[in-house]
């Protein structure tokens, strides 16, 4: 195999926020090459993205299927530079459909979160790959900042002490007005027979959960959510608020909201052990501030810094040059990568994958089954397929 993967992507065309933030970052370690892509389902769209990333216009496609056959007959004839994995960055009711076929067809698979619009889904999904034995990553960027590991390092040591609390919340503003009208993102994202049956909560929630069960090492086994819509005719949520229950014994809130006038990305996490306490936002993220009694320490990232390997081996420049969105993103492509070129689970370099897809579409269900009943707590099911891996927090 080559050392640089080679790479398709589906969705990302002209017009796509995450799609080109996926493409950076999957080209910023020079490990992996954008070989061809089905972009949008307007081919003329597919022709204009593929054209201005330098790819020629028969390695763009239609559709999934039709790239999977060309890139097919093109490794059949020995062709070196024939699709290896592919990045699917559309919204979430393709996620599980696309993920499966690539995987029948032998690829690898990136996938952009959540995993899918249901457990039942995604766990099918957690079969086919098992049978198939091709590899699975999901995009849950925020696990990528050295500063996250470097969190989850000091959290779990023994002079942190038990954790007891942990508050996440992520608050956005760009849903505060109505959106929908005229502009996509906002569209399918409050559709469920697109976005699947949770709003804001899957589209940033699910960042939350995953942060909040990284740092403290432990899965939500519980929780009690209030879910809503401040608009009549916006069907999925764009706030809530949900208590939960660690397996560890910690409790804690996520708060998860696209209303916030003024909020840009603000994605922050306290976790409180009975010796000190932690904090971490996403806006700034080259900083962890360490409380203990008194006294305030405050981390940073630095290929310079006494931080943990963990940390370090995701940061890429001494401190004080800032490391932020695209470079975390791009630890995710970079270790997959790695990954496969290595024949190991992506697990072991930090990548999540199918483990955190099972956890997330659990919690979703969870939480939007709790909020239907007025906040009544809800165990989160524990997901059967994969015998319950426990990927990252292994």
């Amino acid at each position: 195999m080559s050392a640089r993967m080679r790479m398709g992507m589906v969705g990302g065309g002209n017009g796509a926020f995450i799609g080109a933030v996926h493409r950076m970052a999957a080209a910023l370690d020079s490990e992996i090459d954008l070989v061809c892509g089905a972009f949008s389902r307007d081919f003329s769209n597919c022709l204009e993205t593929g054209r201005s990333l330098g790819l020629a216009d028969d390695r763009c496609y239609p559709d999934l299927e039709a790239m999977i056959n060309c890139e097919r007959d093109i490794a059949s004839g020995q062709h070196a530079r024939a699709m290896q994995c592919v990045s699917i960055v559309t919204p979430n009711h393709t996620h599980v459909p696309m993920a499966r076929q690539a995987a029948e067809a032998g690829l690898h698979v990136m996938s952009d979160k959540p995993a899918g619009v249901s457990l039942a889904e995604v766990e099918a999904l957690a079969s086919t790959l098992e049978r198939t034995g091709t590899q699975y990553g999901l995009t849950h960027t925020y696990l990528g900042y050295p500063m996250v590991w470097q969190a989850r390092h000091i959290a779990s040591q023994p002079e942190f002490g038990a954790i007891r609390k942990v508050h996440v919340q992520y608050t956005q503003g760009w849903l505060a007005q109505q959106a929908e009208a005229g502009n996509k993102q906002a569209a399918w994202r409050v559709d469920p027979a697109l976005a699947g049956p949770a709003g804001a909560l899957g589209d940033i929630g699910s960042h939350a959960h995953s942060l909040a069960e990284f740092i403290s090492g432990s899965r939500m086994n519980a929780l009690s959510a209030h879910l809503r819509s401040h608009f009549p005719d916006r069907t999925l949520d764009d706030d809530g608020e949900i208590h939960f229950t660690l397996e560890n014994g910690a409790t804690g809130s996520l708060i998860s909201s696209q209303i916030c006038a003024g909020d840009e990305n603000d994605l922050a996490i306290r976790i409180y052990g009975s010796n000190a306490s932690l904090e971490w936002r996403q806006m700034e993220p080259n900083s962890l501030i360490e409380r203990r009694g008194s006294g305030v320490l405050i981390h940073r990232a630095g290929v310079d810094k006494p931080l943990c390997d963990e940390a370090l081996a995701r940061c890429r420049l001494p401190s004080g040059h800032p490391e932020g969105y695209v470079e975390a993103f791009a630890n995710l492509y970079r270790n997959f990568a790695r990954a496969i070129r290595d024949d190991v689970s992506p697990a072991s370099l930090g990548v999540p994958g199918m483990a955190e897809a099972l956890r997330g579409m659990a919690f979703l269900e969870a939480a939007v089954a709790s909020s239907a009943n007025g906040g009544a707590w809800i165990d989160i099911k524990a997901p059967s397929a994969g015998a319950d891996k426990k990927g990252l927090l292994a």
